[in-house]
């Protein structure tokens, strides 16, 4: 009986290296480029990040727009964003704090902006109008309430976090 070999050819033996050392060399040039692709994706983040605003005791019953200052990382850039926010107690005496941007166009809505609807926020890009308590005005072009920031009040300052969504009107 013969025993066949088996025997690996010189071509098979080149192949076999050379696909072994390709395969070798283009891990190492794709590794890193992975790892730099999805770097900010495993970085944990912290959730919604509370900022210093104002002294609750500058606050009243008319709406006040507040600007401040936070940090925002963007992949690998960090650069300083200014937020707005129109705080005031209402009613009650609750803090509302309502995101200054008008879910229609994305304008900056200003309160008292317009003399025909002096207690009203009024965008000026379409005419958008909200009440006070940021609900929008039927038959003007916005079709949501005003979004309203998260809110928390420690040792006297107001902190604000990100603005959440209040659903439609």
């Amino acid at each position: 009986m013969s025993e066949k070999k088996n025997e690996v050819s010189r071509r098979q033996f080149l192949n076999y290296t050379l696909t072994g050392v390709g395969g070798f060399m283009a891990a190492g040039i794709l590794a890193p480029m992975v790892r730099f692709a999805i770097d900010p994706v495993l970085k944990a983040t912290s959730g919604s990040e509370m900022s210093p605003v104002v002294d609750v005791s500058e606050l009243s019953n008319e709406p006040q727009r507040f600007d401040w200052t936070i940090e925002q990382v963007d992949a690998w850039y960090t650069s300083d964003v200014t937020k707005s926010a129109w705080v005031y107690l209402d009613d009650n005496d609750e803090i509302v704090a309502l995101s200054p941007v008008c879910k229609h166009l994305g304008c900056a809505v200003n309160w008292a902006g317009n003399s025909d609807y002096p207690d009203q926020f009024f965008c000026p890009c379409h005419d958008g109008r909200y009440y006070k308590d940021g609900t929008n005005v039927p038959n003007t072009p916005p079709d949501a309430p005003l979004d309203e920031f998260e809110l928390e009040v420690k040792d006297g300052t107001l902190y604000l976090g990100n603005p959440k969504p209040r659903g439609e009107a």
